[in-house]
């Protein structure tokens, strides 16, 4: 029996991938909107000693590459285009 998964992200991550970085302000917001880490990470410390360390959860987001791409290009254009 053979099954086609629907992958209704799909659009989303074509049109994410087809974002051209062309702008300074452009660039400089998607540097501070999208995270260089995982916001979700923690060590939960009692009295010095680590009690729980909650692993980056990030990578659980269906978009993370498309995201992480996107912010990769636009360091680029910064780097490119700085002054």
């Amino acid at each position: 029996m053979i099954t086609h998964q629907l992958d209704l992200l799909q659009p989303i991550r074509q049109n994410l991938d087809a974002i051209e970085i062309n702008n300074l302000r452009l660039a400089q917001f998607l540097c501070r909107f999208i995270p260089d880490s995982c916001p979700f990470e923690r060590n939960i410390k009692l009295f010095g000693n680590l009690i729980v360390h909650i692993p980056p959860l990030c990578k659980l987001n269906p978009l993370y590459e498309q995201l992480i791409g996107l912010r990769f290009r636009a360091l680029c254009y910064l780097a490119e285009h700085s002054s």
